[in-house]
């Protein structure tokens, strides 16, 4: 079948303008006329279609649709709602569809348009900051031109050629100048305001002609260029915050805090602000705030305390193949004027006992002796005197071994019993010498047997105690007992590390004149050497010098070996440990501290806690009268013995305070903190210089001089005694009974008595009993025998007695009559 007979299209009568008529044709048969116009397409059943499908069977709905077979009216028109919202749905969907899509092309192109904006900016800030760059390095050339044509040109001529000719020699560069600052202005304008820009800039006149004030620095500058850099390419990066583990002391200043913590200190103000503690930063804050304030800043909080500074003083354990012999320390020890130095000197071959005050040992020496056989020995001769206690036990605490010298005429006195005791305190081994064995009432066996009492047996008593006698005076024994000392240290096997810092006691300080502060130092590990920076107790130093007991100057000291030190900034105690540290800051932090803590505990001790302890420290000190001294010495032990046995002088009235002490001469400041407290200044072994001589004269402060501490201990006693109230003793010399009582004018009650006991003295004190119990004590007024005034009035005799300013007497009271006697007392 053609096209024109599958599809004939009809004109319709008036349809011409109205539309278009199409008729279908299916297999050659007419079905429906499909008419189109301009505003719907309608469908026309061909007249008799409906017959012709009612004959066939079909059915049609009243909507011209067909209806299949078996399915009613009701179910076609449900299903043709069901497909109609189906459709409508569909056409939803499908502009939703497309508004999200819509939407989606916008946001491309405005997420495009903002990185082109932002791409355009930072190219135009990249070629602001060049411009800037550029600029500013063309004006500094022309201003380095400048400056050398200034320098270069001749001197100028105030003709008017003069002036002409360089304006028209630099008019072509005037020109050019003029034209590149128009371009550039130009650029600026485009770009933004370059005014605005600059505004605020410090420019090439500003700079020449000294305006501004402070100026940047190029570093400051960079800086700035860079962080404008970073803003215009999307801001700066976040830097990775840094925790760090903050050491907090006790107290801490703001500033230090924040220096810890590697933060601005105003912002560490801030937050204590914040916490509502208004502080500076030169204010010191404790340690639980600052703790607040280090955790709020996100770091870790590391307590130390003030103590820690002496952690750098590191408590090293030698090994053993480090270790390496060292001669022996031995303590000679014993009661006073038992031949101690004597025995010493004839070892050493040596006469310090004749260079010594009173022929007794006032000082701690060390002296190193070496023995035929070749060996080291070091020797401490320590003071015998009760005084010097404090010196026998610092001697036996640095000991190795000790030498208990006994004198053989003697036996075992205070002093010994007291090294024994010191000797066994520190744990080291003993060797009894026995001395003076060489006069007539020499009794070695006495010794022996006197020293059982104190736990000391001697070989010869089937003891361990090994005992040699000698005599000092005529060497015997000698050489036994440096024997005996080589088996002893042999036995202990000695050893030290002379390979690392020096550690060392002080034996012995003072303060030269010509030298400053010395100190004799006994090192026990490592080995010392000249230009060592080191501490000792609260003072520091640097070796500038060391002086063997031979007074040679030596390069470094080694373990054993005893050496006076130069070099300190100020005397030292006696018994204070010497430590070498790396640097000067951190001995002088360990001193500082040490001084702190020592000024603290003084303080603490001098201090009352309570209101009862102040009240009662106040009545005590009403009630003891004080003796004020002030006491230089010569060494420190010396005057740390002469402090301690001036303490023990006195009793609950009187006492001997201290003032001061010190080593080196009497100044003109002691003198004059002598003069301010009223006390006298004593001197052992030193003496005043001229000025402090003549401000002593002119104020009257009595300056003593001694050189034996027996003297000064008992002449000190003697004016503490002077300071005693005198005892009051009374002496009853008689009773009398009153018989009868009188009235008289002018004079009041008088009491006619029987003296009948002892005497009645007009000057003596009376006291009125009255059963036995005291009603008043006080003076007579008279005493008259018959109508006369008589002195006294002996046992068996009459008298009439009247009272000062008493009346109150009655028939059968008794007057006991005593005298009071006053007596000196002294201090034992």
């Amino acid at each position: 079948m053609s096209d024109n007979d599958g599809k004939k299209t009809l004109g319709l009568r008036g349809g011409a303008r109205s539309g278009n008529v199409k008729q279908s044709f299916s297999h050659g048969r007419t079905k429906n006329v499909v008419v189109e116009t301009k505003r719907k397409r309608v469908v026309v059943p061909k007249p008799g279609a409906t017959a012709a499908k009612g004959a066939s069977g079909g059915a049609v709905s009243a909507t011209g649709a067909k209806r299949p077979a078996g399915i009613s009216d009701a179910e076609m028109e449900r299903r043709l709602k069901a497909l109609q919202a189906a459709k409508a749905r569909e056409v939803e969907e499908a502009a939703q569809r497309e508004a999200e899509e819509k939407a989606r092309a916008e946001e491309r192109d405005r997420l495009r348009a903002e990185k082109e904006q932002k791409e355009r900016e930072q190219r135009e800030a990249e070629e602001a900051i060049k411009r800037k760059a550029e600029e500013e390095e063309r004006k500094a050339r022309e201003a380095a031109e400048a400056a050398k044509a200034a320098a270069a040109a001749p001197a100028p001529d105030d003709s008017p050629r003069a002036a002409r000719a360089p304006k028209e020699k630099d008019a072509p560069r005037r020109a050019a100048v003029q034209v590149e600052r128009e371009d550039r202005s130009g650029r600026g304008k485009k770009g933004g305001d370059e005014g605005g820009r600059r505004a605020g800039k410090l420019t090439l006149n500003q700079a020449l002609g000294g305006e501004g004030g402070r100026q940047k620095s190029m570093a400051a500058m960079k800086r700035k260029q860079e962080r404008a850099r970073q803003k215009a390419m999307g801001g700066a990066q976040a830097r990775e915050k840094v925790i760090r583990d903050v050491k907090l002391p006790e107290a801490i200043t703001v500033a230090e805090l924040a220096n810890r913590m590697a933060e601005r200190v105003a912002d560490v103000v801030k937050a204590l602000m914040t916490n509502g503690i208004m502080a500076t930063q030169n204010q010191t804050i404790d340690a639980d705030t600052a703790e607040l304030i280090i955790e709020e800043f996100g770091h870790n909080v590391v307590r130390v305390s003030d103590a820690d500074v002496e952690d750098v003083i590191q408590q090293v354990e030698d090994k053993a193949e480090d270790l390496q012999p060292r001669p022996p320390v031995v303590t000679i020890m014993g009661h006073v004027d038992h031949g101690k130095t004597s025995l010493l000197d004839a070892i050493r071959d040596a006469k310090v006992t004749a260079g010594e005050a009173g022929g007794i040992t006032q000082h701690i020496g060390a002296y190193q002796v070496q023995t035929d056989s070749g060996s080291l020995l070091t020797f401490l001769d320590t003071p015998g005197h009760a005084a010097f206690t404090s010196m026998r036990s610092r001697g036996a605490q640095v000991t190795d071994i000790v030498v208990l010298v006994v004198a053989a005429d003697d036996a075992v006195m205070p002093q010994t019993v007291e090294a024994i005791n010191h000797a066994k305190a520190a744990k080291v081994p003993m060797i009894v010498a026995i001395n003076k064995i060489d006069k007539p009432s020499a009794n070695p066996t006495k010794v022996r047997t006197d020293l059982l009492q104190h736990e000391v047996v001697v070989e010869q008593m089937s003891g361990e105690v090994q005992d040699v006698e000698v005599s000092a005076l005529t060497g015997k024994g000698l050489d036994e007992l440096l024997e005996a000392i080589a088996l002893q240290a042999e036995i202990l096997e000695l050893k030290a590390n002379p390979d690392r810092a020096a550690q060392g006691a002080v034996i012995e300080a003072q303060l030269d004149v010509g030298r400053g502060p010395v100190a004799t130092v006994l090192i026990q590990n490592g080995t010392l050497r000249q230009g060592d920076i080191f501490v000792v107790g609260e003072q520091y130093g640097k070796v500038r010098a060391l002086i063997n007991d031979k007074g040679e100057r030596v390069q470094e000291a080694g373990p054993s070996v005893p050496v006076e030190v130069l070099g300190l900034n100020g005397t030292p105690e006696a018994g204070d440990v010497l430590n070498v540290t790396e640097t000067e800051a951190q001995a002088r932090e360990i001193a500082e501290y040490r001084a702190n803590v020592a000024k603290e505990k003084r303080a603490a001790a001098g201090a009352a806690t309570t209101l009862e302890q102040l009240m009662q420290k106040a009545k005590d000190d009403e009630n003891v009268s004080e003796l004020p001294v002030l006491v230089k010495a010569d060494v420190q032990g010396s005057a740390e013995a002469i402090v301690q046995a001036l303490e023990k002088v006195g009793n609950d009235e009187v006492r001997v305070r201290v003032l001061h002490s010190g080593v080196g001469a009497i100044t003109e400041t002691d003198v004059g903190l002598a003069e301010a407290s009223g006390c006298p200044v004593i001197g052992f072994n030193v003496r005043a210089n001229a000025s402090a001589r003549n401000t002593a004269n002119q104020k009257g402060v009595e300056i003593r001089y001694y050189s034996v501490i027996y003297d000064l201990v008992d002449d000190v006693k003697k004016a503490a005694s002077g300071l005693l109230s005198n005892e009051i003793r009374e002496n009853f010399i008689g009773y009398a009974n009153i018989k009868e009582v009188f009235k008289v004018s002018n004079v009041g009650k008088v009491a006619g008595c029987l003296v009948t006991e002892g005497v009645a003295r007009r000057s003596a004190g009376v006291r009125l009993l009255r059963d036995n119990v005291v009603i008043h004590e006080g003076t007579l007024k008279t005493l008259k025998r018959f109508k006369d005034e008589v002195a006294e009035v002996i046992s068996g005799q009459e008298c009439g007695m009247a009272f000062e300013n008493y009346d109150d007497i009655r028939p059968g009271d008794v007057i006991e009559i005593f005298e009071r006697e006053e007596i000196e007392r002294t201090l034992s």
